[in-house]
């Protein structure tokens, strides 16, 4: 892994690499989201504000840039996997009943949850017809494709959650549709922008796909507070989430230690001492380094796929926003 300094010097130099081509994606989303609905337009400025690092949409840019040129329509497909985003996080935290969201009150925390699913709603309807209405349909097949696998990985989650029986096939199946699937669909609609071809797409997306898992298994890792992240949080464990690190401890440790595992993570109301002894167990059992050597090894399959694309820039830019997903501290 890379120093911290290090690793945000190198996003510094890909939003730098890619400032003029973020103000013209943010000129194209703030329209999207404009209403004639004032309390629908004050929510969307909330929005605006309080949104993340953007990430996905520089993955469709930098994508677009290694497979040919920006044009419109990769402005518009970045606005869409922005919108398509945002209305998950809008209906996640109503599901999950959070009420904060990147330090902010989220929308239903704010406005409650019938506005906060029908503003996911909105959001959901302004990315369709910001593609309909320049016909780019390739580009809504496949971002609407990552909307259908994210619900489907959700569901399966949930499904599973309630028997505790998420063995590794299960976890990267669920992590595949609800996390990867998002990123892969950038990448894939980033390079289809360019220049329509299929072949860059289905490679881009391939990249896309083994970032994502690696994306998702560093967030896992955040709960088990690694030397290099802090102090563990365990709220996974709290949420019973089966996470890489959990379920690969409970596959090779004791009988009895499983047993007290599963017995303490089916408990709803689980104190410090009973979290602590979860952690301990997967940190002695190697499940944190077993998850590290996984993300690893996806992180290098994925620039794998790059080797098909010529050297330049563009590729160097989207090779450390790659870092930079998997050594974030947060």
């Amino acid at each position: 892994m890379l120093c911290a300094c290090y690793t945000c010097q190198r996003m510094k130099e890909v939003r730098q690499f890619l400032a003029e081509d973020m103000k013209r994606f943010e000129i194209t989303f703030n329209k999207a989201v404009e209403s004639h609905v004032s309390l629908l337009d004050h929510i969307m400025r909330y929005i605006v504000k309080t949104r993340g690092k953007q990430l996905r949409p520089m993955f469709v840019m930098l994508s677009a840039k290694v497979c040919g040129n920006l044009n419109e329509v990769s402005y518009r497909a970045a606005s869409l996997i922005e919108l398509l985003h945002t209305a998950t996080l809008v209906h996640d935290d109503v599901v999950d009943d959070s009420d904060q969201r990147r330090g902010f009150f989220s929308i239903n925390a704010l406005w409650k949850n019938k506005i906060a699913v029908l503003v996911g709603d909105y959001l959901l309807s302004k990315g369709l017809l910001l593609s309909l209405g320049k016909g780019d349909f390739r580009i809504l097949e496949i971002l609407a494709t990552a909307v259908k696998e994210m619900s489907e990985g959700e569901l399966l989650q949930a499904e599973k959650a309630r028997r505790l029986d998420i063995d590794e096939k299960v976890y990267f199946e669920i992590i595949r549709c609800k996390t990867a699937s998002l990123i892969a669909s950038a990448c894939s609609a980033g390079a289809y922008s360019a220049a329509g071809n299929e072949e860059h797409a289905q490679r881009m997306r391939i990249f896309g796909e083994k970032v994502g898992i690696a994306f998702q298994i560093r967030d896992d890792l955040f709960d088990y507070g690694q030397t290099d992240v802090g102090k563990p949080t365990g709220n996974d464990i709290k949420e019973k989430k089966m996470t890489l690190p959990l379920i690969y401890t409970l596959s090779h440790c004791d009988k009895a230690t499983r047993q007290r595992i599963i017995a303490l993570f089916k408990h709803p109301h689980k104190n410090r001492s009973e979290i602590s002894y979860i952690l301990d167990a997967v940190q002695a059992h190697g499940g944190i380094r077993y998850a590290e050597d996984v993300m690893k090894t996806y992180m290098e399959e994925a620039f794998q796929e790059l080797d098909f694309f010529p050297p330049g820039e563009a590729l160097t830019h989207l090779k450390s926003l790659v870092h930079y997903t998997i050594d974030r501290k947060h």
